[in-house]
């Protein structure tokens, strides 16, 4: 099934993408979403309108019973990733992830903590350090209102699947705003050469960064081609000299990137493809601006033999392990890059114009536009 730039006949790169050209293309990655949308008007803080969400992320069904290596980078470090001091110290994911707006990281967290207690049970003791990532939707949500549950991270951990993955403003993407188009929730894969090992490198990201004029797409300055005179940007009432709603600067947002791999790489080389993302950003015109946030993690899924830690437990002392050697690990560094680019171009084409709070519309980008800017398909 074809989607975002593919179902536009538009490719991204020369890598080969996988059957949905999604991250769960890497097999046994689930993604779901929960999508808040309700009201209209003036904000009226706590009652919308609401326009958020959750995503998740699960690197395999059995993540919290089975951990997978895993390593983050940060580029920019406005935001928030949580868990990952423990990532850093172990090398270790054992929960999923999760993807929200900035204000409702902690109910996210907790409520993967309670999943996690959920299927661990009671009998043996553990504890919980998810990973829960934000961007900043307050230009088109109530983000005060604080209206993300834990049952709607319960819904999005129901929906979790394989196959293909909803993208654009949907989930923790709803609200976000990209480039100052509507963006959201992106993803796409990469497969590498079977002479580099025929690895999967996947990608899903929460775009809400950037700034129009740097918008590039395969070398394209698409945003300086389609100025704020033909698709005006996202404005708050204070950036118009009108009222007292948020003002934000150029640039200004977050961006929060998943990687994953089945190739079987070992923490610090999650790490190192981790960090890649930065570059995938920088194609597509991102520069890490002073109030993003933008903040990656990679996890692989080729070591099936790890086990999680147990206060208690009496583990052998030593585990078989597979390595990618590092002379084919370029390779996976190309597919992320690549991933990355194609997946914030797929939240951007998959994403619909969107109005939120105090009327404030941020408009999608116009594909007929990108097909004629970067060629017929």
């Amino acid at each position: 099934m074809s989607s975002g730039a593919r179902a536009l006949g538009l490719t991204i790169g020369s890598l080969r993408a996988g059957v949905h050209d999604a991250i769960t293309d890497v097999d046994g990655v689930l993604v779901g979403h929960t999508t808040l949308v309700e009201g209209d008007g003036a904000l009226v803080v706590g009652k919308g309108p609401v326009r958020t969400g959750v995503s998740v992320v699960l690197p395999h069904s059995l993540i919290w019973r089975r951990p997978v290596f895993a390593g983050i980078h940060r580029l920019n470090g406005n935001g928030e990733l949580t868990g990952t001091h423990w990532i850093e110290e172990s090398g270790l994911l054992s929960t999923a992830i999760g993807l929200t707006n900035t204000h409702s990281v902690g109910v996210v967290r907790d409520a993967l903590v309670r999943e996690h207690f959920r299927v661990r049970g009671a009998d043996t003791p553990f504890w919980s350090m998810p990973v829960v990532g934000e961007t900043w939707d307050g230009v088109l949500n109530d983000l005060n209102g604080h209206h993300v549950t834990a049952d709607h991270v319960a819904a999005a951990l129901r929906d979790a699947s394989g196959g293909p993955v909803a993208q654009g403003a949907v989930g923790g993407g709803t609200g976000m705003i990209c480039h100052d188009f509507k963006g959201g929730i992106g993803s796409a894969s990469r497969i590498v050469a079977d002479a580099d090992g025929g690895y999967t490198v996947g990608v899903l990201v929460q775009a809400n960064h950037g700034r129009r004029e740097r918008l590039t797409i395969e070398g394209v300055r698409v945003g300086e081609a389609i100025p704020f005179a033909d698709v005006p940007p996202p404005r708050t009432p204070r950036a118009e000299g009108t009222g007292d709603g948020p003002s934000i600067s150029a640039g200004a947002g977050s961006i929060i990137v998943i990687l994953a791999t089945d190739a079987p790489l070992l923490p610090h080389q999650c790490k190192r493809l981790a960090q890649r993302a930065a570059l995938g950003i920088g194609r597509t015109g991102g520069v890490g601006e002073h109030y993003s946030g933008d903040l990656f993690l990679a996890f692989a899924t080729g070591n099936r033999t790890l086990e999680p830690d147990v206060m208690g437990a009496t583990p052998p002392h030593e585990r078989a392990l597979r390595m990618l050697d590092n002379q084919y690990i370029t390779a996976l560094f190309d597919a992320a890059v690549e991933a990355t680019e194609a997946a914030i171009v797929n939240a951007l084409v998959s994403a619909e114009t969107t109005t939120g709070r105090d009327g404030i519309t941020a408009h999608a980008l116009p594909t007929d536009r990108l097909i004629e800017l970067l060629g017929s398909p």
